[in-house]
């Protein structure tokens, strides 16, 4: 039940970034909620393998590279769902720094219930 309702707030969080940034659009509701599917299923499969190939890289910016390793992220998600674009990869960093807020923020709303 938790897995789903963290689904459901990506899903929220993606439409309200969407509103928000000029170079990202999701079709309807129903394509942010696959939007965040697949973006779990590829943060769970995809996100540990890039980790691991790029550590040297990872190391020596101290973290900040996870930020690109999160729009290459964004981009593949984007490829697979049609009805979510994002333009270009200025874009895919602002979206995926911001997404990252959004959902620490709500994610300790729900841990704190």
């Amino acid at each position: 039940m938790n897995f789903i309702l963290r689904l459901l707030l990506t899903a929220l969080a993606v439409v309200i970034l969407a509103k928000l940034l000029p170079g990202v659009s999701v079709d309807s509701y129903w394509t942010a909620i696959i939007v965040a599917v697949v973006l779990a299923i590829l943060n769970l499969i995809v996100k540990p393998i890039l980790v691991l190939l790029t550590l040297p890289v990872t190391i020596l910016t101290l973290g900040l590279f996870l930020l690109i390793i999160n729009a290459i992220i964004i981009f593949i998600a984007d490829g697979f769902v049609s009805g979510f674009d994002v333009d270009g990869w200025l874009i895919a960093i602002i979206f995926s720094l911001l997404l990252s807020i959004i959902q620490s923020i709500l994610f300790s709303i729900l841990k704190s219930d």
